[in-house]
């Protein structure tokens, strides 16, 4: 059973975040901090197993994390490392087999997460407006206030103009925005993200992490997010946790050294970009070659395997 407290972690449950400059620190490693009130997120020893037809299936295994408040934090990983598991589990919508999570400090009457997945889930029959807008409406908040924020951050996403357009008029890009603009506008303390750009072109998606980080250098709030690709985790994360093959571990932690606000395209022409997405990918080809060797039947496996 997962422990969600609204109270602060001690000191002796707080991981220190030092810049490591594209290293790697040795997971999982706790320390006392500076104040315990700086962690967001605390998960400590966490398992999850799913029954099957074969047996059970671990997909989470003692893994331990510590978020601070308004740290944009990245997890990579190999396919099946249970990235989204992890994510689901602070969202609430599955149950630890194992461990505890605790989301610390959350504010009264504001949501404690919003989940921005993969697909844009949008409700077909609304209105962009009526879509962003979902949330604010669900929690009872005056429309003068609703309005004025709905409008904020349609305009941030440039989608002002189609405002009173439906789903099914709008690209997939856009339909992206609208749920980024969704979960902004409701206000919550957590923003988790589950590879939301994946399904686009790489232009679209170029764009949309320039969005994505101008509305978050605006808010600061703290986000979880997820993706495969290592160039999206360095351009957008502030820290970035490598998982190893299942059954998920922490295998590495990287604290991204580079000043914010970023700009995309400058940023990747940078050679210390380059050299810390390389060591990231370093890391991260042996779980990702595990995983797929863990994938194949016995008799496919490659040669010395």
């Amino acid at each position: 059973m997962t422990d969600r407290k609204t109270t602060t972690t001690t000191l002796e449950d707080v991981e220190v975040a030092g810049p490591l400059k594209g290293s790697p620190r040795s997971a999982p490693a706790t320390a006392a901090a500076p104040g315990a009130g700086d962690t967001k997120i605390s998960v400590r020893g966490l398992g999850k197993e799913f029954p099957g037809k074969g047996g059970t299936v671990t997909a989470l295994d003692s893994l331990d994390l510590s978020i601070p408040r308004g740290q944009f934090f990245v997890i990579v990983g190999p396919s099946g490392c249970g990235k989204t598991t992890l994510l689901r589990i602070l969202a609430n919508l599955e149950e630890a087999t194992a461990g505890r999570v605790e989301m610390c400090g959350s504010a009264e009457g504001r949501p404690q997460n919003s989940m921005v997945f993969q697909g844009d889930s949008l409700f077909p029959w609304m209105t962009v407006r009526k879509n962003a807008s979902y949330g604010l409406r669900l929690r009872g908040v005056p429309a003068p206030e609703i309005r004025d924020t709905v409008g904020h951050y349609l305009a941030k996403t440039g989608l002002t103009q189609f405002a009173d357009h439906y789903p099914h008029q709008l690209s997939g890009g856009m339909r992206q925005r609208v749920s980024i603009a969704r979960a902004f506008a409701n206000d919550p303390d957590v923003l988790l993200m589950d590879e939301p750009f994946s399904a686009l072109d790489e232009q679209n998606k170029t764009l949309l992490q320039e969005e994505l980080l101008r509305i978050w250098d605006e808010t600061r709030k703290t986000v979880v997010f997820i993706t495969h690709s290592v160039d999206e985790a360095v351009t957008l994360g502030d820290r970035i946790m490598v998982m190893t093959a299942r059954p998920g571990r922490v295998k590495a932690f990287f604290d991204v050294p580079f000043e914010r606000p970023r700009d995309v395209l400058e940023l990747r022409q940078r050679p210390e970009y380059g050299e810390m997405v390389y060591g990231i990918w370093q890391h991260l080809r042996d779980e990702v070659d595990n995983s797929q060797d863990v994938a194949l039947p016995p008799k496919r496996r490659r040669f010395g395997r």
